[in-house]
């Protein structure tokens, strides 16, 4: 079956299974063998790239026959953008395999008893459900295969789209993005046509040069929309016309910001951001709530599921109005302020200043005055003073980064011991991890995954622990 080669090359290969990260996994013998666009029942040939001791890792160099689940991508840029990997599979299927990889996690990396879990929360929108894109302008567009073969040379070397997977200074020049609702493609093509047509540089990553660098487009539920456009450095006169161009054409953008950004590297957290016109943040709704979205603020980038995710935390923290609640990694306070109206006090905990300043005026906004927000790092700050200056909470809610919590943060809780703790994890297997440490005195009550990013991988995961007795 394997060819004599130093790294094996298989063929009419059976895929069987997806595994953590959305990978393929094959068996040739005892082998275990992942790789990437692929689904269950499909036959490939594959050439491994990468061998370890049990497992070897390998790319598609051919399929022979395709799975009976398998469906067209809708997206023309499918299988070259980075994004929406699973088109080619049901979203049914996309979900039963999200629920198996949070179970598998579970088993796997807590070795803790489970309860039968709850089913997924599916997203109602599976196209067009995202809330913020952030696209890059690029000198280097990446070009297709055809174009390689012609050698002619490329009429339209530049490009405003999303970046090839593993390589920082390609970009794909994407024509039609499936996941925000418009105007977001009129107003990505409308500004990539004005600069085509203005001669605007698209900027160089390697050499550091050119004008354009990057553009956000932020929406709303309530219909409000924010860009964002980054310039390498300053040309008040081409700067000017180029805005002033976008806000005739789209009246309806509520919010037109600017950054000069001169550093190396594209993100704007720490750059000044100008207003060129409207106001300088959008408006969420939920349940009522309303929250000011800046150009630097954290929100879910799924409002809809995000309601879902948050209710889901809310029930399973089981509230009467009597508990004192730390929401820890709080944000800019959205899950605080969602549960303060059934909570006596919520006090949230976050390492960004600027987001505590958003969480505290979203408490303001809504008159909510049981909140109180406070920064730095949340080893340094969940300790026992601040426990006994804000009181011992009944009720944690945690909704740690991707890495998780850290193992300080975990034995503080266990210290504090409330009697539920509400895990919110972007990550099962750091979540997995994180609760394995907490198994001695706490069990899982309740588990409900909810999908927050349909064709892809990604799941999120609520885990409801109580005390063991």
């Amino acid at each position: 079956m394997a060819r004599n080669r130093k790294k094996p090359f298989y063929e009419n290969v059976t895929i069987e299974d997806i595994g953590a990260e959305g990978k393929a996994v094959a068996k040739v013998g005892e082998m275990v063998v992942f790789t990437k666009m692929a689904i269950p029942g499909d036959v490939v040939d594959l050439q491994v790239t990468k061998k370890r001791k049990r497992y070897q890792e390998a790319f598609i160099k051919g399929y022979k026959e395709y799975s009976k689940d398998r469906i067209d991508a809708f997206c023309e840029h499918f299988g070259v953008c980075g994004g929406c990997k699973w088109q080619m599979l049901p979203y049914e299927k996309q979900l039963f395999y999200k629920q198996k990889q949070v179970g598998d996690q579970l088993k796997r990396i807590g070795k803790v008893e489970l309860p039968e879990m709850m089913p997924i929360l599916g997203s109602a929108e599976n196209t067009f459900y995202r809330n913020k894109l952030e696209f890059t302008f690029s000198n280097k567009r990446w070009l297709t295969y055809d174009e390689v073969a012609k050698g002619q040379e490329i009429v339209k070397p530049d490009a405003l789209g999303f970046h090839v997977p593993g390589l920082f200074d390609k970009v794909i020049r994407i024509n039609k993005c499936w996941l925000q609702p418009e105007p977001s493609n009129k107003i990505r093509n409308f500004i990539y046509e004005y600069a085509t047509n203005n001669k605007l540089r698209f900027f160089d990553i390697k050499e550091q040069k050119g004008f354009l660098r990057t553009l956000i487009i932020r929406t709303s539920s309530t219909g409000e929309t924010m860009l964002i456009v980054t310039f390498y450095h300053e040309d008040a006169e081409k700067r000017i016309a180029l805005l002033e161009a976008v806000k005739n054409e789209f009246p309806e953008i509520t919010s037109l910001l600017y950054v000069i950004n001169p550093k190396g590297n594209d993100t704007i957290t720490d750059q000044k951001i100008e207003l060129f016109s409207g106001r300088e943040y959008i408006l969420e709704e939920m349940e009522g709530l309303q929250f000011k979205i800046g150009p630097k603020s954290f929100y879910q980038t799924n409002s809809d599921q995000a309601y879902n995710l948050y209710k889901v935390a809310r029930d399973f923290a089981q509230l009467t109005g009597e508990e004192t609640v730390y929401d820890l990694y709080t944000g800019t306070g959205t899950i605080a302020n969602f549960v303060a109206k059934s909570a006596k006090k919520v006090v949230g905990i976050e390492y960004v200043p600027e987001a505590i300043e958003d969480a505290k005026v979203n408490s303001d906004l809504n008159g909510i005055n049981n909140t109180s927000f406070f920064a730095g790092d949340m080893k340094d700050v969940l300790d026992d003073r601040f426990v006994k200056k804000h009181g011992s909470p009944e009720v944690i809610i945690t909704d740690p980064p991707r890495a998780g919590m850290h193992a300080d943060v975990i034995q503080t809780i266990l210290k504090i011991a409330p009697d539920r703790i509400v895990y919110v994890s972007c990550n099962p297997a750091t979540q997995a991890r994180d609760i394995a440490i907490m198994d001695e005195f706490y069990q899982i009550e309740k588990i409900r995954p909810v999908d927050m990013f349909p064709h892809t991988h990604h799941v999120e995961n609520v885990v409801l622990l109580t005390k063991k007795a």
